[in-house]
């Protein structure tokens, strides 16, 4: 059964793991999913937000229609602060930046996502948290925390694609070596602060990086 960090009236938060879909996909062999799960304990819950199938980590689940309804708007406007670990290849150069890059859906090749000019605006900051020398044959890699002000689909993986440092373990963008280096997309929501959808009180949840 999945983690459950938080659950009130109105609001669950809840650690999705590595490879479990958020929401059904197409498909019988695609029903099982975290909503699913979370609805075996709380039969109310309703979606809000995703997390990628190959990303861990935190994500809320409303209680009830109006808590739905007020979570959504939220996150719509950004007020909703997400966090996230993720390990890159390479050895980013500087301390922090920021990706300002608009993302449009790669029709040809779905479910990948693209940089595109005609694209939704995209803006992802991020920071150096640490560096690591390649060992035993594997190259250098560089762990950053990130912070996605918009919201877009594999937004942090296209950006980080872009900027040169695929995320290590991708297997949809990374190149097969990167994405061989890792069991699993070294991505995770690590931490997520919002408001309280019934009384506004400002709350913040942390979830340990499993890597």
């Amino acid at each position: 059964m999945p983690a459950i960090v938080h659950a009130d009236a109105a609001l669950l938060v809840v650690d999705k793991p590595a490879g479990l879909l958020a929401v059904p996909g197409r498909g019988a062999d695609q029903a099982d999913c975290l909503w699913q799960r979370v609805r075996t304990l709380h039969a109310d819950a309703l979606v809000v937000h995703r997390l990628d199938q190959a990303t861990s980590g935190l994500m809320v689940f409303a209680r009830g229609l109006a808590a739905q309804r007020a979570l959504g708007q939220d996150f719509a406007s950004r007020a909703v602060l997400k966090g996230y670990v993720a390990v890159v290849a390479g050895d980013v150069a500087g301390e922090a930046g920021e990706i300002d890059l608009p993302l449009a859906a790669d029709w040809p090749n779905r479910p990948r996502q693209c940089v595109a000019t005609h694209g939704k605006p995209a803006l992802t900051r991020w920071r150096v948290l640490a560096r690591a020398r390649g060992v035993a044959g594997q190259g250098a890699t560089t762990r950053l925390a990130l912070q996605p002000v918009s919201g877009r689909s594999h937004q942090l993986r296209v950006h980080l694609l872009a900027l040169g440092h695929p995320i290590v373990g991708d297997t949809l963008y990374a190149p097969p070596d990167v994405a061989a280096a890792a069991p699993r997309l070294l991505l995770h929501a690590c931490t997520l602060s919002l408001r309280h959808p019934q009384h506004g009180r400002a709350l913040a949840f942390e979830s340990p990086v499993p890597f």
